[in-house]
């Protein structure tokens, strides 16, 4: 649950951790970075990566200025969707990780787009389309799972873990979303497998729920379904929405109980 009012963040907590977040920049993003900061202590790295400059240039500001922990903010500003911006992003993770302090890894592939949902399947015969929306969304989120990984390998007294911000999307089909669907049942996999063949590597897939962010306003004025349409809009309408923070809080607290089995679809309403 969301801590109180009056809870209190013991400050530097989780001891050293070399955390990686993508789509950092905004919406959850943005909230989880809020509240992973001041549980990293000291010689902690948080590597903030999104392709908006500014509002991510103002975050790390904000991190900084509000630390006190001797934390290390790194932004890196790059667009996954393109082979020069993930190449330009895996070489950030290959300079600062095998550098970092023995600890904690944590990286969480939060990036993700909702594809042309104005679209419905019989619309999508652009292989152009269709490889851009998938190199953002499923190929850059495995290349960098693995540079990170190899970058900061197995060490004594270390721990790995990685997280994918998955969906309900990921196990039930919404009419003109064949490409975020289909994305993220597909990055929901690629980490089970990763949770297979590294038994060592903590991997979990947690869906945040609707949340109230750009992408449900585009979803609830653009989805092509009018059906599909009005039950976005009446998310909105009866308030149930999801605040950012208060989703990033119970991922925070999934991690910090760390009772997960390795490669589990978590559900924000199964907790």
């Amino acid at each position: 649950m969301e801590p109180g009012p009056g809870a209190q963040v013991v400050p530097g907590c989780w001891g050293t951790v070399v955390c990686v977040l993508t789509g950092a920049s905004r919406g959850f993003g943005r909230s989880l970075a809020r509240l992973l900061a001041p549980r990293f202590g000291e010689g902690s790295v948080l590597m903030l990566l999104a392709r908006s400059a500014a509002p991510l240039a103002e975050l790390a500001a904000e991190l900084r200025d509000g630390g006190g922990t001797g934390l290390r903010v790194e932004c890196v500003t790059a667009d996954l969707g393109c082979q020069q911006g993930l190449r330009t992003a895996v070489a950030a993770l290959r300079e600062v990780l095998p550098a970092a302090p023995p600890g904690r890894l944590l990286l969480v592939n939060n990036a993700g787009s909702l594809g042309d949902i104005s679209k419905s399947f019989l619309d999508l015969t652009d292989p152009d389309e269709i490889n851009s929306y998938f190199a953002f969304n499923v190929t850059s989120a495995l290349c960098l799972t693995s540079a990170a990984l190899q970058a900061f390998e197995k060490r004594p007294g270390s721990s790995r873990t990685v997280v994918n911000i998955s969906s309900l999307c990921a196990i039930k089909p919404f009419k003109n979303w064949a490409l975020y669907c289909s994305g993220k049942a597909s990055r929901d996999m690629m980490f089970q497998v990763l949770a297979l063949e590294e038994p060592d590597v903590r991997v979990l897939n947690y869906a945040p729920g609707p949340l109230d962010t750009d992408m449900q306003l585009l979803a609830r004025t653009k989805t092509r379904d009018p059906e599909m349409r009005q039950y976005f809009q009446s998310l909105q309408e009866s308030g149930h929405l999801i605040d950012c923070t208060v989703s990033a809080q119970k991922l925070v607290n999934l991690l910090e109980e760390d009772t997960f089995s390795s490669g589990a679809h978590v559900d924000f309403y199964d907790i």
